[in-house]
């Protein structure tokens, strides 16, 4: 998918009238690439909406020429974006810009590039809970006397890392909360008050309740399920027949009219 994303857009390049030279459209792109392959996310890097948003930028950067912003090159812009959510310290990240070849930058400079960015790019921007994180590392690695770049490598590490554990964590926290719904569920079932769907542990039925009164699904075959009127949770009772419907979805729909509606006489 990524090398045929890429040899068209390669073709594409190569085919256009740019307002460009040559080494300025290999920088520019070249820089755009590396700055979306650099994303801590597998996710994102694969989600087809953000790959037709990087040719979107590609393009729009190269028609562009000359960015309105005078004093920002691809090498500051590709530092820039990188460092968007890894919480680097605005008055550093100036300073180390302006080591660069280039106009010097004011802090303004810098803050207003990084917003720009910031509203180009909503969206896909880092949880607030790992500031400190990334903090604590920042200052670490520049006590140590680490590189920026390097350290912004070694935050963005942190942040996939991060990123991983929190996905883990919710779904734990998904299927715990999935397993203590389906106990209350239960509970209320037996308790005689109203509920969703439910199947009771040992049971090959579906039983809910509404308005008061007992439903069971069930399921002869994968064509069709049964919808039956229950007065017990026994699975010898017949019950009062209610319908055959394809899924429990058009039976649960049914149900909105059947519960409300005048008992029917037995089978």
């Amino acid at each position: 998918m990524y090398c045929e994303f890429f040899l068209g857009l390669i073709a594409t390049l190569t085919e256009a009238r740019l307002a460009v030279t040559e080494d300025e459209r290999v920088g520019i792109v070249r820089a755009l690439l590396f700055e979306y392959l650099e994303s801590p996310s597998l996710r994102h890097i694969r989600d087809p909406r953000s790959v037709v948003r990087l040719a979107e930028r590609i393009i729009e950067k190269l028609d562009r020429g000359q960015s309105i912003w005078k004093k920002w090159d691809a090498r500051r812009e590709t530092i820039v974006r990188a460092v968007m959510s890894c919480w680097i310290p605005v008055e550093d990240l100036r300073e180390y810009l302006n080591r660069m070849n280039g106009p010097t930058l004011t802090i303004t400079d810098v803050e207003q590039r990084l917003r720009a960015f910031e509203e180009e790019l909503s969206g896909t921007f880092h949880d607030e809970d790992f500031r400190d994180g990334c903090r604590a590392i920042y200052e670490k690695e520049k006590a140590e006397g680490t590189d920026l770049l390097a350290i912004i490598g070694r935050i963005r590490d942190h942040l996939e890392l991060e990123e991983k554990r929190v996905e883990r964590e919710r779904e734990v926290a998904r299927k715990e909360w999935e397993q203590q719904d389906l106990i209350n569920r239960e509970q209320r079932l037996h308790s005689g008050a109203d509920c969703g769907w439910v199947r009771p542990t040992g049971s090959p039925f579906y039983y809910c309740r509404k308005n008061g009164r007992t439903f069971r699904l069930s399921q002869p075959n994968r064509d069709f399920v049964l919808l039956h009127q229950v007065s017990t949770l026994s699975h010898e009772e017949s019950g009062i027949f209610i319908g055959k419907y394809q899924r429990r979805r058009e039976a649960t729909r049914a149900l909105s009219v059947v519960a409300y509606s005048p008992d029917q006489p037995s089978a």
